[in-house]
């Protein structure tokens, strides 16, 4: 397992958080449209023990480990299950700690727009976006209710437009951008109920 990813001071690195319970395409199409839109110099999946938010726990960590670094294939991304090793169970707790280990680096917190919408029910939610631009990919069918929601609505005044989305990764928090993708389906919800995916 790969416990702590590489990085260097001065470098802007894009987090992607998650169960990936599995690891799909969709992730990979975030992925790399976060990569080339917010001017990121890589970025870390951080393949969660568990989310305090779902009832249901995940696959066991070692086969979602498995299934998320062979979906995803590219030289400027990593997969990592550091918060198994860092013992944070909630993101702000995760990026204090990242901050505190690289404190030359550039985190940006990266999400679907179906997070964004429920961003609010998070744990310390406004202390993650005082210390760490978002950055915002839509997703189907939560393109409205992400524009709409709590935290876009408190933090309107900071939000970079699309068009400008380059200037996320050296933006000093807080600051947000939502972007528009073309759009895939797939989930991993649909995945497990398909039954591919046996935890």
């Amino acid at each position: 397992m790969t416990a702590f990813p590489q990085a260097c001071a001065g470098q802007t690195i894009g987090l992607l958080g998650g169960s990936f319970d599995p690891a799909h395409e969709g992730h990979v199409h975030i992925t790399r449209a976060a990569l080339a839109r917010f001017g990121l110099d890589g970025v870390w999946w951080l393949v969660s023990p568990g989310n305090p938010l779902k009832t249901r726990g995940p696959a066991p960590l070692q086969d979602r480990m498995a299934r998320a670094k062979a979906v995803m294939q590219h030289p400027a991304v990593t997969v990592t299950d550091i918060e198994a090793h860092l013992g944070t169970r909630y993101t702000a707790e995760t990026l204090a700690v990242l901050r505190a280990r690289w404190p030359g680096v550039r985190f940006v917190w990266l999400m679907g727009a179906d997070n964004f919408a429920q961003f609010h029910l998070w744990q310390d939610w406004q202390g993650i976006v005082e210390t760490t631009p978002l950055g915002i990919l839509a997703r189907p069918g939560q393109r409205i209710s992400a524009r709409m929601s709590r935290a876009a609505r408190i933090y309107r005044r900071w939000r970079i437009p699309g068009r400008a989305s380059r200037l996320l990764g050296v933006a000093k928090a807080p600051a947000w951008c939502f972007i528009n993708l073309p759009m895939t389906d797939e989930s991993s919800t649909a995945i497990r109920d398909r039954g591919e995916w046996q935890t």
